[in-house]
Protein backbone atom coordinates (compact mmCIF):
# COMPACT_ATOMS: atom_id res chain seq x y z
CA UNK A 1 0.00 0.00 0.00
CA UNK A 2 1.48 3.48 -1.01
CA UNK A 3 2.35 5.53 2.32
CA UNK A 4 -0.25 8.73 2.20
CA UNK A 5 2.59 11.20 0.84
CA UNK A 6 2.49 9.21 -2.62
CA UNK A 7 -1.60 9.57 -2.45
CA UNK A 8 -3.41 12.02 -4.54
CA UNK A 9 -6.61 12.76 -5.58
CA UNK A 10 -9.63 10.16 -4.97
CA UNK A 11 -7.14 7.24 -3.23
CA UNK A 12 -5.92 10.61 -0.74
CA UNK A 13 -9.42 11.82 -0.33
CA UNK A 14 -10.35 8.24 0.73
CA UNK A 15 -8.14 7.33 3.26
CA UNK A 16 -8.74 10.91 4.78
CA UNK A 17 -12.06 10.11 5.14
CA UNK A 18 -12.20 6.44 6.16
CA UNK A 19 -9.51 8.03 8.88
CA UNK A 20 -11.29 10.90 9.75
CA UNK A 21 -7.37 12.50 8.93
CA UNK A 22 -5.69 9.88 10.74
CA UNK A 23 -4.06 9.12 7.45
CA UNK A 24 -4.20 11.89 4.97
CA UNK A 25 -4.30 15.03 7.13
CA UNK A 26 -0.45 15.32 7.08
CA UNK A 27 0.54 15.12 3.56
CA UNK A 28 3.94 16.27 2.30
CA UNK A 29 5.31 18.25 5.52
CA UNK A 30 1.52 20.28 5.13
CA UNK A 31 -1.69 19.79 5.96
CA UNK A 32 -4.77 18.74 4.52
CA UNK A 33 -8.29 19.49 4.11
CA UNK A 34 -11.64 17.72 2.25
CA UNK A 35 -13.04 20.28 0.18
CA UNK A 36 -16.45 19.31 -1.05
CA UNK A 37 -18.43 21.18 -3.59
CA UNK A 38 -21.19 20.95 -5.88
CA UNK A 39 -20.39 20.42 -9.73
CA UNK A 40 -21.25 23.31 -11.84
CA UNK A 41 -22.52 20.73 -14.86
CA UNK A 42 -23.04 17.80 -12.94
CA UNK A 43 -24.95 18.84 -9.77
CA UNK A 44 -23.18 15.81 -7.95
CA UNK A 45 -20.51 16.29 -5.45
CA UNK A 46 -17.18 16.80 -5.88
CA UNK A 47 -14.80 15.97 -2.88
CA UNK A 48 -10.83 17.44 -3.26
CA UNK A 49 -7.72 17.14 -0.67
CA UNK A 50 -6.21 20.86 -0.59
CA UNK A 51 -3.47 22.10 1.52
CA UNK A 52 -4.92 24.66 3.90
CA UNK A 53 -4.31 27.27 6.42
CA UNK A 54 -6.37 28.71 9.04
CA UNK A 55 -6.88 32.25 8.83
CA UNK A 56 -8.87 32.76 11.86
CA UNK A 57 -10.98 31.26 13.83
CA UNK A 58 -13.41 30.47 11.27
CA UNK A 59 -11.99 31.18 8.34
CA UNK A 60 -9.37 28.92 5.69
CA UNK A 61 -7.27 29.14 3.14
CA UNK A 62 -6.39 27.18 0.27
CA UNK A 63 -5.24 28.45 -3.02
CA UNK A 64 -6.46 27.63 -6.75
CA UNK A 65 -3.33 26.88 -8.36
CA UNK A 66 -3.86 23.69 -10.20
CA UNK A 67 -0.24 23.73 -10.60
CA UNK A 68 0.35 26.58 -13.00
CA UNK A 69 -1.88 25.74 -15.67
CA UNK A 70 -3.55 28.27 -17.49
CA UNK A 71 -6.94 27.06 -16.33
CA UNK A 72 -8.20 27.00 -12.28
CA UNK A 73 -8.82 23.98 -10.96
CA UNK A 74 -12.32 22.21 -11.19
CA UNK A 75 -13.09 23.10 -7.82
CA UNK A 76 -12.62 26.37 -8.01
CA UNK A 77 -15.15 27.06 -10.85
CA UNK A 78 -17.83 24.90 -9.02
CA UNK A 79 -17.09 27.86 -6.39
CA UNK A 80 -17.65 30.13 -8.19
CA UNK A 81 -20.99 28.93 -9.30
CA UNK A 82 -22.02 28.15 -6.09
CA UNK A 83 -19.73 29.83 -3.24
CA UNK A 84 -21.64 27.61 -0.71
CA UNK A 85 -19.63 24.33 0.17
CA UNK A 86 -18.27 22.48 3.16
CA UNK A 87 -14.94 21.39 4.80
CA UNK A 88 -13.28 18.32 6.38
CA UNK A 89 -10.58 19.03 8.56
CA UNK A 90 -9.93 15.74 10.74
CA UNK A 91 -13.03 14.71 11.37
CA UNK A 92 -14.99 18.01 11.77
CA UNK A 93 -17.27 18.56 8.94
CA UNK A 94 -18.87 21.83 8.39
CA UNK A 95 -20.36 24.15 6.04
CA UNK A 96 -18.08 27.10 4.59
CA UNK A 97 -19.20 29.97 2.34
CA UNK A 98 -16.11 30.32 -0.07
CA UNK A 99 -14.94 33.85 -1.67
CA UNK A 100 -11.57 34.92 -3.51
CA UNK A 101 -8.91 37.04 -1.42
CA UNK A 102 -9.17 40.67 -2.30
CA UNK A 103 -6.42 42.85 -3.78
CA UNK A 104 -6.15 44.09 0.05
CA UNK A 105 -6.10 40.92 1.78
CA UNK A 106 -4.27 38.74 -0.88
CA UNK A 107 -0.57 39.86 -0.25
CA UNK A 108 -0.73 38.49 3.58
CA UNK A 109 -2.87 35.29 2.70
CA UNK A 110 -0.46 34.31 -0.11
CA UNK A 111 2.64 34.74 2.31
CA UNK A 112 0.72 32.49 4.59
CA UNK A 113 0.11 30.14 2.37
CA UNK A 114 3.70 30.04 0.39
CA UNK A 115 5.00 29.44 3.25
CA UNK A 116 3.90 25.86 4.27
CA UNK A 117 4.16 25.41 0.37
CA UNK A 118 6.62 27.55 -1.49
CA UNK A 119 5.68 25.61 -4.80
CA UNK A 120 3.21 28.56 -4.93
CA UNK A 121 5.20 30.83 -6.28
CA UNK A 122 6.39 28.92 -9.04
CA UNK A 123 2.86 27.80 -9.83
CA UNK A 124 1.96 31.25 -10.42
CA UNK A 125 5.66 31.69 -12.55
CA UNK A 126 4.69 29.31 -15.32
CA UNK A 127 0.70 31.12 -15.85
CA UNK A 128 -0.44 34.97 -17.26
CA UNK A 129 -3.87 34.25 -14.60
CA UNK A 130 -3.42 35.44 -11.07
CA UNK A 131 -3.66 32.19 -8.94
CA UNK A 132 -6.34 33.44 -6.26
CA UNK A 133 -6.18 32.65 -3.23
CA UNK A 134 -9.97 31.31 -1.32
CA UNK A 135 -10.70 32.43 1.63
CA UNK A 136 -13.42 29.47 3.20
CA UNK A 137 -16.10 30.83 5.82
CA UNK A 138 -17.96 28.89 8.63
CA UNK A 139 -21.27 28.83 7.52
Amino acid sequence: MASVDELHGDPHVERYLETDGEEGYHWNGTEILILFTTGNKSGSQRRHALIFRPWDDDTYLVVASKGGTDAPPAWFRNLEADPNAEIQIKGDRFPVRARVASDDEKPAMWSTMTEVWPDYDEYQKKTSRSIPVVVLERA
